[in-house]
């Protein structure tokens, strides 16, 4: 099967944010990637609310239940109880757990599965109780044990953070190795019985390597990048675009 893509809407969000007025529309922009050919939305509501707002949950869930309901809804977060009982309020079909501090401006780490093994475990069993798939943000660096950890705890997927090698855009040369570390980690996901995402500065020109490495990569999220081609060849163009670059005949 071809990799899916999920539009992540945070920069949206936080473009609306800049003044008191309803747009750009956060749920309309959602329409537009839905209707051509993405295969979820994914948010990440900080508890500061700087980009997708909490109202904005049950607007997207009512999106897709209502209009696309093929699509999944993947909800990015730390795993605070604040952060769960929202996912509790709005059952995405995806959970994705990342180890950010609260201030920090984006992701840019995956866990340390050695270190939070138990509290992971006991956030797992919660989602699980909700029904809904979990993914756990993970440093693609080709740690075979950590990955073994991802599954023993519970996870159906883990999202590999792609940052370092959405940064080699300037340095193709450099993106060989990191891009084969992010294919051996895949590789010991995939052996395990894992499930494998990918996100992070994720472009039109480095996806269709990324694909070709890891041929069973399950889903890209990406936001940051594809708002950036939206503000150029609009989102709907945009999203055609990036999901022919995942591989898929669109």
């Amino acid at each position: 099967m071809p990799t899916t893509l999920s539009v992540n809407l945070n920069a949206v969000a936080m473009l609306r944010n800049r003044r008191d007025l309803p747009w750009p529309s956060v749920e309309g922009l959602g329409r537009i990637a839905l209707k051509a050919g993405a295969s979820g939305l994914t948010v990440h509501p900080r508890p500061d609310q700087r980009h997708i707002r909490f109202s904005d949950l049950p607007v997207i869930r009512n999106l897709i239940d209502d209009e696309f309901p093929q699509a999944e809804f993947n909800i990015e977060g730390y795993p605070t109880a604040d952060f769960l009982e929202l996912c509790a309020s709005v059952a995405p079909e995806q959970v994705t757990l990342v180890p950010d501090d609260p201030s920090q401006a984006t992701s840019d780490h995956g866990w340390d599965f050695r270190k939070h093994r138990v509290f992971l475990a006991d956030v797992i069993q919660s989602l699980k109780k909700m029904g809904t798939r979990v993914s756990l943000f993970a440093d693609g660096d080709g740690d075979e044990e950590a990955v073994a950890i991802a599954k023993e705890v519970g996870a159906d997927r883990i999202e590999l953070y792609t940052g370092p090698y959405g940064g080699c855009y300037d340095a193709p040369e450099r993106a060989g190795p990191i891009l084969e570390d992010l294919g051996r980690t895949a590789d010991a996901a995939l052996a395990l019985g894992l499930g494998v995402n990918a996100g992070h500065d994720l472009t039109v020109a480095n996806l269709p390597a990324l694909v070709k490495r890891i041929p069973k990569l399950a889903e890209v999220s990406i936001g940051h990048g594809l708002t950036a081609d939206a503000l150029e060849y609009g989102m709907a163009e945009t999203v055609r675009r990036f999901c022919r670059a995942c591989g898929q005949k669109i």
